[in-house]
C-alpha cells in the first residue's frame, strides 16, 4: 500500500482558504506520482489519462476501463438532485453486495460516468461516509480517493484509500477493504 512520508510537511505550508492553487504546486503532483508508481508496478499494459471534469480531476486507465484516483477541493454541500437515470444504466459488476459508489460523493459535486465505481455496499454506506461528510463540512479541503487493484484487469478495486487534507491540520488518510 502506498505511504505518504512527505504529506504532512507539504500540507503544513498550504495557506488556509487557498483552494486548489494551494494544493497544486506540491501536494497534487506528490499524490499522483505515488499513485501512478504504485499502479505501474502492478499493471504493465495501461493507457492512463488525467481527466478534469467540473472541479474534480480523475486518473483513469483506458485499457481496462477503470478509475485509479479522483480528487478536488470541497466547496461545501452540493445540493443538485442525483441524476438517477444516468446511474441506473451504469454497470455494477461484482455481485449483489456491490453498489455503484461515487469516487467523489454526490454531496461534494461528484457526477456519474467516470465517477461511478463498483464498491462494496458495506463500505459505501459505512465507514466511507464518515470522511465524505467531513469533506462536505470543510470547504477548502482537498478530498481524494485512490483505488488499488489486485489484478491487472479487475473492475472492482481490492482497496480504496480515502483522504482529506485540511490546511493547518494533520492529513487524514484511511484504507478500506473493498
Amino acid at each position: 500500500m502506498p505511504s505518504y512520508p512527505m504529506l504532512a510537511q507539504y500540507l503544513a505550508v498550504v495557506p488556509a482558504g487557498s483552494g486548489e492553487s494551494g494544493f497544486a504546486p506540491q501536494i497534487i503532483p506528490y499524490l499522483t506520482d505515488i499513485w501512478l508508481r504504485e499502479y505501474f508496478a502492478r499493471v504493465r499494459k495501461c493507457d492512463v489519462v488525467e481527466v478534469p471534469i467540473d472541479r474534480f480531476t480523475y486518473l483513469f486507465d483506458i485499457e481496462p476501463g477503470r478509475l485509479i484516483a479522483a480528487w478536488g477541493v470541497s466547496r461545501g454541500k452540493h445540493s443538485a438532485p442525483r441524476p438517477a437515470s444516468r446511474m441506473k444504466g451504469h454497470p455494477k459488476g461484482g455481485g449483489a453486495d456491490t453498489h455503484r459508489g461515487h469516487a467523489i460523493a454526490h454531496t461534494l459535486g461528484g457526477g456519474t460516468d467516470i465517477n461511478l465505481v463498483p464498491q462494496l455496499g458495506s463500505v459505501n454506506v459505512g465507514a466511507f461516509r464518515v470522511l465524505e461528510k467531513e469533506a462536505v463540512a470543510t470547504p477548502g479541503a482537498l478530498y481524494f480517493t485512490h483505488f488499488i487493484y489486485r489484478g491487472a484487469r479487475d473492475q472492482r478495486a481490492s482497496w480504496v484509500e480515502q483522504g482529506l487534507l485540511v490546511p493547518g491540520r494533520a492529513p487524514k488518510v484511511t484504507l478500506h477493504g473493498n
